[in-house]
């Protein structure tokens, strides 16, 4: 029988970030934390603490993945940047 995910001490403040900036953040648990929509984009996150490291699982998903951009968020000015991400990768598209 499969044990409950732990989930990464820092999960809450960053989501409530996200959230503060606008994104729609959808907790998933697997393959990654969350899928993230922010001004039409989507972004699948995974939280890790600063030291944390990718279980087995999510480093294969990470390599086989082949639709849009999966991060690794760490911190909020992370969480942030990847937002700014989504809205220069919009920029690019248009």
């Amino acid at each position: 029988m499969r044990r409950a995910a732990r989930v990464d001490a820092n999960q809450a403040e960053i989501v409530a970030a996200l959230r503060a900036a606008g994104a729609y953040v959808w907790l998933i648990g697997l393959p990654v934390d969350a899928l993230c929509g922010y001004r039409g984009k989507t972004l699948l996150m995974e939280f890790k603490t600063r030291t944390g490291k990718h279980t087995d699982l999510q480093s294969q998903f990470f390599r086989d993945w082949l639709g849009g951009p999966v991060a690794t968020i760490r911190d909020v000015p992370g969480a942030l940047s990847a937002l700014r991400m989504l809205e220069d990768k919009k920029e690019e598209t248009e």
